[in-house]
């Protein structure tokens, strides 16, 4: 059977800011982008994005000047921002399983054998979102991978 949504699947907010993130990342250091320019580069509709903008700024990420020369700018913490700061600034705390939440979300997982599997996936989402660091996806060339799995994981 062949689904296309799936629960596991980022928010498209999340998509955008990531993205956001890396287009202001390449940009030279405290040059500004304007919202036009950033829906342009991210294919996010204005609306959609000025809110996703707005997580990242409270978030600490970036910052936003009004104005001619206004426009939003990521900071050095944005610079230095895992991919796992970014979405867990937009949709919080990422989660493969209910169960992961909290002991108290799921009343099976010290008797259910999966989950002991969640635990693992979960980890290792975690670590490669979080060694993926958005100055250094910046700096890659389409096409070009980055190397964001942690050292323990590499074959």
């Amino acid at each position: 059977m062949k689904r296309t949504n799936s629960s596991m699947q980022l928010t498209r907010a999340a998509d955008y800011a990531v993205r956001v993130m890396i287009h202001l990342a390449a940009l030279p250091a405290h040059e500004r982008a304007s919202l036009p320019a950033l829906a342009l580069a991210t294919g996010a509709p204005e609306s959609f994005l000025s809110k996703v903008l707005q997580a990242l700024s409270k978030a600490s990420l970036i910052t936003s000047l009004r104005g001619q020369t206004g426009g939003f700018e990521i900071l050095p913490s944005g610079r230095r921002a895992s991919m796992r700061q970014v979405i867990e600034a937009i949709d919080g705390p990422v989660h493969l399983n209910v169960c992961l939440i909290s002991q108290r979300s799921c009343g099976r997982s010290k008797t259910c054998t999966a989950h002991h599997v969640w635990v693992e996936a979960q980890q290792a989402m975690l670590d490669v979102l979080s060694n993926a660091v958005i100055a250094e996806l910046a700096s890659l060339k389409p096409g070009q991978f980055a190397t964001c799995t942690p050292p323990h994981l590499r074959n």
